[in-house]
């Protein structure tokens, strides 16, 4: 299905503000992981950030993000 041409620059506009993190995880580690996510009624990439977010404030370096960064971080796809 092809989506429109404003959801396209909006999708393209979000994406700019963006920046892609690999992570390879062995193949079991990513089923427990995706498991986890799912048990937790969540999007992957958003149970992976909550989980680091929540690392960083253990560690003292708690994320800050603009108001404006806060709307739409977990994807706009």
């Amino acid at each position: 299905m092809a989506i429109s041409a404003k959801k396209r620059l909006t999708n393209d506009k979000y994406n700019a503000k963006c920046t892609q993190i690999n992570i390879k995880p062995l193949a079991k580690e990513a089923a427990a992981i995706k498991a986890a996510a799912a048990a937790a009624n969540q999007s992957l990439q958003g149970y992976i950030l909550q989980a680091v977010r929540a690392r960083m404030e253990q560690d003292g370096q708690p994320l800050e993000l603009d108001p404006e960064q806060k709307n739409g971080e977990e994807g706009g796809l």
